[in-house]
């Protein structure tokens, strides 16, 4: 029997970075079908949410993804360029956002092929894992290519079908709320959500618990 989950990822997340590979791999070994679910960013979805936030939120959250990233042996380093423009002394998010829509469209346009956990752990690597310029030259359809997919392809359906993407990343959010969360990264499975890079194990336990087995 095949489980199946939902992943809730945004590109800017660092904590879906550090999340996404490793349930790339549970979905490698075990057998369970992980869907990507790809929503837009806080800093889209609730524009003040970093201004709203506690002054040592920022420090904190970055010297925690730091050791995270250490602990589990994942490469990591500041995105350059960031997915969202953002004044980090203000926390002010700007009215031009020129990488983030394309990047969870593209996102979306994946999912729609199936493919979607591979193709978001490929990009979030070469975003987050150090990758300088990661939206120039053949970054992303490298990334796009390790991932079984065409660059080429799925931009033009970026652009073809934005509204359509939209919807249904649109959709995606509304369903996460409805799971009982709002943030990222989030499995939902068996209509059960849980948050954060760290309940990865905690999902494998309630799987087998429900007769998860290895991949043949």
């Amino acid at each position: 029997m095949t489980f199946t989950a939902d992943l809730y990822f945004s590109f800017r997340s660092p904590y879906s970075y550090l999340a996404i590979g490793r349930y790339r791999s549970m979905a490698q070994e075990w057998n369970v079908d992980i869907a990507l679910r790809p929503v837009y960013p806080l800093a889209i979805r609730e524009p003040d949410f970093f201004e709203r936030n506690h002054p040592n939120w920022l420090g904190y959250t970055m010297r925690d993804m730091m050791r995270v990233a250490q602990f589990h042996n994942i490469p990591f380093g500041p995105p350059r360029p960031d997915p969202i423009v953002q004044n980090m002394v203000t926390r002010k998010i700007a009215d031009e956002q020129p990488y983030v829509y394309r990047l969870t469209r593209l996102g979306q346009a994946a999912a729609r092929r199936s493919k979607g956990l591979a193709f978001a752990h490929e990009v979030a690597t070469l975003i987050w894992g150090g990758a300088e310029n990661w939206h120039e030259g053949e970054h992303l359809a490298g990334a796009a290519e390790r991932a079984g997919l065409n660059l080429t392809e799925l931009d033009a359906e970026v652009i073809a079908d934005a509204d359509a993407l939209d919807s249904e990343i649109h959709a995606n959010q509304t369903a996460l709320e409805a799971s009982g969360h709002w943030g990222v990264p989030t499995l939902v499975f068996d209509g059960e959500p849980f948050f954060g890079q760290d309940r990865i194990e905690m999902v494998l336990w309630r799987m087998q618990q429900k007769g998860l087995e290895k991949r043949a």
